[in-house]
């Protein structure tokens, strides 16, 4: 058994760090929702690597609108031979300028391919704000709870210690043998350990917070605000909802794919002009042709079967995210009604009759009526009751930021 030293050490010990860990909380500058949201926003990787998938996509498209170079050719013959083809006295020499001239409708077809692509890519950058938005305001609700359970264990803490002192009384006049003073005694050594648990849940959840915003984590708290309510203009509507408009686009890049390999097995069209000069007489003439490939082998015939398997996928992830999103937002409405529910009990009958429980059972367990497990009943109780509330204000908090997302447009 520790001695009574070591074990009034320890309690100064954990003491000091509760006390240190409130004092950095209490001077951080608390953040709000919206600051969080807005900082998020501005340097978030997620948000950031979007909004350079839209420039690459728009650098994709202008490459996709220019036609072939032309190109230049410079052709010797007939020279450093024998006989009379000896040195260059009888070298032909031609100089032509050639263009390829695209057939079938290619440059078209992957000017809509990249245009698509581009749409595809900004609507991508409004899934990841959207993302983003639900993440922080989950981290932040989850913060809150956090910092709300640190509170809720200093209040037992605190009881526990009351409680602790009015038994020892008691003990000392003679109304309750010693056995319960320990037991006393050990109802705060466990109020102590919940407490330090919440701080390092409240310090885990701070970081969570300060990651998705940017801002360093010993100084980030949340500030107390009523939570934000979602205002619906009218019932959701899936159909409409970001993740299948996403979908939706991305079947139209696959199909404008189709389109775009077909018109990639037509053959192209070479045109050449030039001149040829002929170094023995000094004369020149000109010269014209064309050259084009005979699709006979190759029609791009493996690309196109690809480009429709492409298709096929992207029609089955539309159908898959139509249906996901209709759940979400099913689930997120029955969610936030569930919630609104239970924290409006929770607060107005079962925290207010478990206080008023244990303000009734001290009474009577300090005027000798009622034992002391009555009493460590009543504080679990209203603890546990607490402990309730908090958690349904998380989930309502998540239920409002999963139907913020489910709404985004």
């Amino acid at each position: 058994m520790p001695s009574p030293y070591l074990s009034r050490c320890a309690a100064f010990g954990a003491a000091a760090m509760l006390l240190a860990s409130f004092a950095s909380s209490a001077f951080a500058e608390p953040v709000t929702l919206t600051q969080s949201l807005d900082r998020a926003q501005a340097g978030s990787p997620l948000i950031t690597a979007a909004e350079a998938g839209v420039r690459a996509a728009e650098g994709r498209a202008r490459q996709a609108g220019l036609p072939p170079n032309p190109e230049i050719s410079v052709e010797a013959e007939n020279f450093s031979g024998s006989g009379p083809y000896d040195g260059f006295g009888s070298a032909e020499t031609t100089f032509a300028l050639e263009q390829r001239l695209e057939l079938g409708g290619k440059r078209g077809s992957r000017l809509a391919v990249a245009r698509a692509e581009i749409e595809t890519a900004r609507l991508r950058l409004a899934v990841a704000r959207a993302d983003v938005a639900k993440d922080v305001r989950s981290a932040f609700a989850e913060a809150a709870a956090a910092e709300d359970r640190v509170i809720l264990a200093r209040e037992a803490l605190q009881r526990a210690e009351d409680l602790a002192r009015v038994v020892g009384i008691l003990v000392d006049a003679g109304r309750e043998p010693p056995l319960r003073a320990l037991r006393a005694r050990s109802a705060v050594e466990e109020a102590r350990a919940k407490a330090q648990a919440a701080e390092a849940e409240a310090a885990s959840a701070r970081r969570a917070l300060a990651t998705l915003i940017g801002a360093d984590s010993d100084s980030v708290t949340v500030a107390d605000e009523p939570p934000v309510r979602f205002a619906l203009t009218g019932p959701l509507d899936p159909t409409t909802s970001l993740d299948v408009r996403l979908a939706d686009l991305e079947f139209a890049v696959a199909n404008a794919t189709i389109t775009r390999e077909r018109s990639a097995g037509a053959p192209d069209v070479t045109l050449q002009a030039g001149i040829r000069r002929f170094e023995d007489s000094g004369d020149q003439a000109v010269i014209v042709g064309f050259s084009a490939p005979i699709p006979i082998i190759d029609r791009n015939q493996g690309n196109v079967a690809a480009a429709r398997a492409d298709a096929d996928a992207a029609d089955a992830r539309r159908r898959l995210a139509l249906a996901e999103a209709i759940r979400r937002a099913r689930d997120a409405e029955a969610a936030l009604k569930t919630a609104d529910a239970r924290v409006a009990v929770l607060e107005t009958r079962t925290v207010p009759q478990a206080e008023e429980a244990l303000r009734l059972t001290r009474l009577g367990y300090e005027a000798g009526k009622f034992p002391l497990l009555e009493v460590l009943d009543a504080q679990d109780a209203l603890a546990a009751s607490k402990e309730d509330l908090i958690a349904a204000r998380l989930d309502r908090a998540r239920a409002i930021a999963a139907q913020m997302r489910a709404a985004a447009r």
